[in-house]
């Protein structure tokens, strides 16, 4: 049986074609997302078209299912008639930062995380709604609706039923879903809408055939119910407990499964729950792989070349620490930040130590997100590495020593697709679990680098002398 998995990202689609049987890669496409913190969300569907078209001609047999696993809390805001009232808010636009921080002051951080799993920030659903009610009053009005991005995508590839429908690892980053009761809080949406009230997708079990395809060379598949790209990692990778994910694409995530909904009153960890029917606790960072490919372009090089200079540096960098707020941060909840370089001096500014500061200040930040997993209680026995970034051998070379543990790094592969894939298979099968597929590795170990702790205190002294914290 042949199933395909969808990823629709920040920056492109990526369509895989997967036999069901043992999970094998039979054929892939890409189609690319223009940049920016707004989109109109017909570019999302226009390039899920074309991906899937191509995808579908090198296909060696016909689709079965199909699932999408979506950049999450993306505010898709739809009228009546279906249609987006304006583009649609991504996870890193951060303009919604004042409301974020009115909700907390309304409710208190610890009330909201006990409701949501959350404390709100501007990458949260809820937080953009409610900047939509204050600065686009005539918009919210005409709102019917809310989706996030792989609820469009869903229902868009079922023709656009009446009824649409998500997943609750998605709706776990909203901040009016709770995870405990694994319902909707509508009274929290329509207090951050000013009173208004759209209604709200149907929220489906992890292995529900959601609907049927109507898109020409999918038609009739099954549809899975989708999820949320984090979530879809999670169970590519088939994490077991122990397992904690470091994540570094065009934000970093790190994140661990989980048998208990989480609630973190700081608003570090986000209680999310999994693409599995348990939770996915998950710490996100704005700046991740953008930090070594900003870096490399100052540079005049590319990331092979910035990994070469990386490599040729000391630990520590000479003395310089970066921190690599280059898009505002969102952990720590800093969105108007800018990047700081700190320790300069006439010996140590070399492209070398320059280099070495981007990729330690990149993984001092994922470190510190570890560190707060294990503060909820997560067990660390052993951290995944993935994303783009995780391809540089500086990345892979510099990680264990701050990280504290052995580091895996799989085979490169889209891990966001291959999870929606085996979501895709598991609706298809009716099965109560879904598909094991196994997930190669080369297993790197901490060995006798003592130097992660002394970075790791330089890049904190920076941070508190920079920020306060």
């Amino acid at each position: 049986m042949l199933v395909l998995g969808i990823d629709s990202s920040t920056q492109s689609t990526k369509a895989l074609v997967v036999d069901a049987d043992d999970g094998a890669v039979v054929a892939e496409a890409k189609a690319s997302h223009p940049d920016g913190t707004e989109v109109d969300p017909a570019v999302w569907w226009e390039a899920a078209q074309n991906a899937i078209a191509e995808v579908v001609a090198k296909s060696p047999g016909r689709i079965e299912a199909v699932s999408v696993g979506g950049q999450q809390h993306g505010m898709v805001a739809l009228d009546s008639a279906g249609e987006p009232v304006r583009d649609a808010l991504l996870w890193n636009d951060t303009r919604s930062a004042p409301q974020a921080e009115e909700l907390i002051e309304r409710h208190g951080a610890e009330a909201l995380a006990t409701r949501t799993g959350l404390v709100p920030v501007a990458s949260f659903t809820i937080t953009k709604l409610a900047w939509l009610a204050q600065h686009e009053p005539d918009n919210a009005d005409r709102v019917a609706q809310v989706l996030l991005p792989h609820d469009w995508l869903g229902w868009q590839l079922a023709g656009r039923p009446e009824q649409s429908w998500t997943d609750h690892g998605d709706a776990s980053g909203t901040g009016y879903y709770s995870p405990t009761t694994g319902e909707w809080l509508p009274e929290l949406l329509t207090e951050a809408m000013g009173g208004r009230t759209p209604e709200l997708p149907k929220l489906l079990g992890p292995n529900a055939e959601a609907a049927r395809a109507t898109l020409p060379g999918i038609e009739g598949a099954t549809i899975g119910v989708g999820t949320g790209d984090n979530m879809a990692a999670a169970l590519g990778l088939g994490l077991k407990p122990g397992d904690v994910v470091v994540s570094l694409g065009t934000s970093g995530a790190v994140f661990a499964p989980a048998e208990k909904p989480s609630a973190d009153q700081t608003g570090i960890v986000a209680g999310f729950c999994d693409a599995t029917g348990r939770y996915l606790p998950l710490v996100c960072t704005l700046n991740a792989a953008r930090v070594l490919s900003s870096t490399a372009h100052m540079l005049d090089t590319d990331l092979e070349g910035l990994s070469r200079l990386a490599l040729a540096a000391e630990p520590g960098s000479g003395g310089l620490s970066l921190l690599p707020y280059l898009e505002g941060e969102r952990t720590p909840n800093l969105p108007e930040a800018t990047g700081t370089l700190t320790g300069l001096t006439g010996a140590n500014m070399t492209p070398q130590n320059l280099a070495r500061a981007a990729v330690e200040g990149m993984l001092c930040g994922m470190a510190d997100a570890i560190d707060a997993l294990r503060d909820t209680g997560a067990e660390v026995r052993r951290v995944l590495l993935i994303g783009g970034a995780a391809r540089s051998e500086a990345v892979q070379a510099i990680a264990p020593g701050l990280f504290g543990v052995d580091v895996d790094i799989p085979e490169p592969a889209e891990y966001v697709a291959i999870g929606a894939a085996k979501q895709a298979a598991w609706a298809r099968s009716g099965n109560a679990e879904p598909p094991e597929w196994e997930v190669a590795g080369t297993r790197r170990t901490v060995g006798d680098d003592t130097s992660g702790a002394a970075v790791r205190a330089a890049y904190a002294a920076a941070r508190e002398q920079v920020h306060g914290i």
